[in-house]
């Protein structure tokens, strides 16, 4: 009976499952269970930049019903970088041709014209060139340029607007590329356009303006919040205040909305931007405040998100889901503010503090495209001192400059190379050479001779190979990267500095722990003179001071890339006209790639000769012409770049009243 029972059941249920079948039942089932999204589709989902703190309102595999997003229907969607450029004409590398104006220009035109005169990018005529570039003079209230000539559809052409406002033509680019202001994501082509910031009209040709961020979190007291409003101000709110108020819509913008002078954003934690391409300029205006954008749901490119992780400064969230995004950002650790707060200010001042920053990271990002790979790696890209200071042309490799040994874990050679100039009165520096090569850190001596006296035929016999290289009787040529170095660390010796082995021993080891500074032995420092009203300078021994001088001093010999290639010809021949500049050139040049002071290390009380100032310098006192090139320079490079310190890093047991037989560098401290 037990069994019939059975079988009569399993027999209904078989029958009801066929029933269900037979009505169509099951296909309507399956319809109702929402489909896994497909490889390379879109779930309309936002990124979440700390999903950890979100994982309890939603999964991103079980997405909610999507918003309206913004549409992408690209003008010219068809074009990429390897159907629409033709690097047959790139040969010689990115060699750009600038459109003259055709009629009257904005200031702003005039920046960026500017910017790129006299630098490595320019040619003289269209057919030299790899790119020709035209300005659109494209402005807030209208207005166009015509068609440029050579045209040709627009192939290898770069129409860049500083505003996002395209003139009517525009929308048949062809095959041009476009760098257009904040441009909207359903007209910009990932990979062949380029997305820049909305600059104000004020915004300086190179220099600017430092990160206004003078500590990582708020006094307090003040807001976690600043909230955009309408006529550019900014309001302070708390985590319970409302979101801004928009709908997340993609809507045509209604215009420019007006700003107040002088209107910043309050030191807050972070900054609530709408997602209307009207509120793109307040994306800049909080990135120089370190204030942390936190942009909803925005319907514009961020500026070159080509090579730039914005997840590492900014946070992009959904506006549908405000009060969880206010929880999220409550509840952020203080350590990741403090990395997203420091990540705004590396990238305003690597890459947006300046007209011709902006201009040339533009360039450098199409010059990456060439070989088909990014030729800056992400690190550089995103770690200080950006891929502007880091030359692909001396290596690919992040480990082969200064900068990134502790991203890396690594750390510096334990050998260095002797660099010796040698000027007039051309005389051989024996002493100085046997005192070097005692070193058990040197590699090699390179004697450069820069005098009018014959080359001496008989040098003293050393452990460590000896070159003489023949200069060009200019000092600049002490700074040239010789391809016969063959260490990352350069000693830069003076004929005359008297040096001990002790000295360098110790001064090599401080290096290798602080590889992207310089360490030198003598000092000098910079001060604002109020009676001249400009910078000046002073060799006087005290406690603060901001340059070490090159002529005893250890380096990078990346630093001599960058003197030789990346700094304006102007200033090259401004430090071979007045010898006693080219101390502070090399200081200026250090000091505005790294940020911060040289270091100082102890000497003997032997004297330095006449290494006081620079090769060939006369005394202690600095030339007249000292003070006029400090100003020059800090006028080229838009800001005064030297910083002060008064640190000086002695070996253990320096001068303690302890035996000399306990000290490591006994040598420092003999009579």
């Amino acid at each position: 009976m037990q069994s019939l029972k059975r079988k009569s059941l399993w027999v209904a249920l078989s029958a009801s499952w066929l029933l269900l079948v037979l009505l169509g039942v099951f296909p309507l089932l399956r319809l109702a269970v929402p489909p896994r999204p497909q490889p390379g589709a879109s779930p309309g989902w936002p990124r979440w930049l700390d999903a950890e703190l979100l994982q309890s309102f939603s999964q991103p595999e079980e997405p909610t019903e999507d918003a309206p997003a913004c549409p992408r229907s690209p003008h010219g969607g068809r074009c990429t970088w390897g159907t629409c450029f033709d690097t047959s004409r790139c040969r010689d590398g990115l060699k750009v041709f600038v459109y003259p104006a055709a009629g009257p220009t904005s200031e702003m035109h005039h920046r960026v014209t500017a910017s790129l005169e006299g630098s490595r990018y320019v040619a003289s005529s269209p057919a030299e060139a790899c790119l020709l570039l035209f300005l659109s003079s494209d402005t807030p209230t209208g207005g166009c340029s015509p068609e440029p000539p050579h045209w040709n559809s627009g192939s290898n052409h770069l129409v860049l607007s500083l505003h996002s406002a395209p003139c009517p033509w525009a929308s048949q680019l062809g095959r041009a590329m476009v760098a257009e202001a904040s441009p909207k994501v359903d007209t910009f082509r990932p990979g062949f356009d380029v997305a820049l910031p909305l600059l104000p009209e004020a915004h300086p040709l190179r220099g600017g303006a430092p990160g206004q961020l003078w500590q990582h979190s708020p006094q307090p007291g003040l807001a976690l919040l600043a909230v955009a409003e309408k006529m550019g101000r900014w309001r302070p709110a708390d985590v319970y205040s409302p979101p801004v108020g928009w709908d997340g819509h993609c809507e045509q913008d209604s215009g420019a909305e007006p700003t107040l002078p002088g209107e910043r954003p309050p030191n807050a934690t972070f900054c609530l931007i709408p997602g209307h391409h009207t509120e793109a300029w307040r994306f800049l205006q909080a990135l120089q405040a370190g204030c942390i954008p936190v942009l909803l749901s925005p319907c514009w490119e961020l500026p070159f998100s080509e090579v730039i992780d914005w997840t590492k400064a900014a946070i992009i969230v959904d506006d549908r889901l405000p009060l969880q995004v206010l929880s999220a950002l409550q509840e952020m650790s203080p350590a990741r503010v403090l990395a997203l707060r420091q990540q705004t200010q590396f990238l305003w001042d690597a890459y947006f503090s300046s007209v011709e920053k902006v201009i040339w990271t533009t360039l450098e990002i199409i010059q990456d495209r060439f070989f088909g790979a990014p030729t800056h790696p992400s690190l550089l890209w995103n770690s200080p001192p950006g891929a502007l200071l880091a030359r692909p042309t001396f290596s690919l490799s992040p480990q082969e400059f200064p900068f990134y040994h502790l991203q890396l874990g690594s750390r510096p050679e334990g050998r260095f190379s002797t660099l010796i100039w040698v000027g007039p009165p051309g005389q051989a520096p024996l002493k100085l050479i046997q005192a070097v090569a005692g070193s058990q850190h040197c590699a090699q001596i390179l004697v450069l001779w820069s005098s009018d006296r014959p080359v001496p035929s008989r040098w003293p016999e050393t452990a460590v190979p000896l070159t003489v290289i023949e200069g060009r009787r200019k000092v600049s040529d002490r700074f040239f990267p010789y391809s016969a170095i063959s260490t990352d660390a350069i000693l830069s010796l003076d004929a005359h500095t008297n040096l001990s082995t002790s000295e360098v021993d110790f001064a090599f080891s401080v290096w290798q722990s602080f590889p992207e500074r310089m360490v030198g032995f003598l000092t000098c420092s910079h001060f604002w003179d109020e009676a001249r009203g400009g910078w000046g300078y002073t060799a006087e021994m005290a406690n603060e001071f901001s340059m070490v001088l090159s002529t005893a001093a250890f380096y990078h010999r990346y630093y001599h890339t960058l003197f030789t290639h990346s700094l304006p010809k102007a200033l090259r021949t401004m430090a071979d006209e007045a010898p006693t500049c080219v101390d502070v050139l090399m200081n200026f040049l250090v000091a505005a790639v790294t940020k911060l002071p040289p270091i100082k290390v102890p000497y003997g009380k032997q004297p330095l000769g006449a290494v006081a100032l620079a090769p060939g310098g006369p005394g202690p006192e600095p030339q007249p012409s000292v003070p006029d090139c400090i100003n020059q320079m800090a006028a080229e490079f838009g800001h005064m770049p030297l910083v002060s310190s008064r640190v000086r890093l002695d070996p253990v047991l320096f001068k303690d009243p302890v035996s000399v037989q306990r000290k490591k560098y006994r040598s420092l401290e003999k009579p």
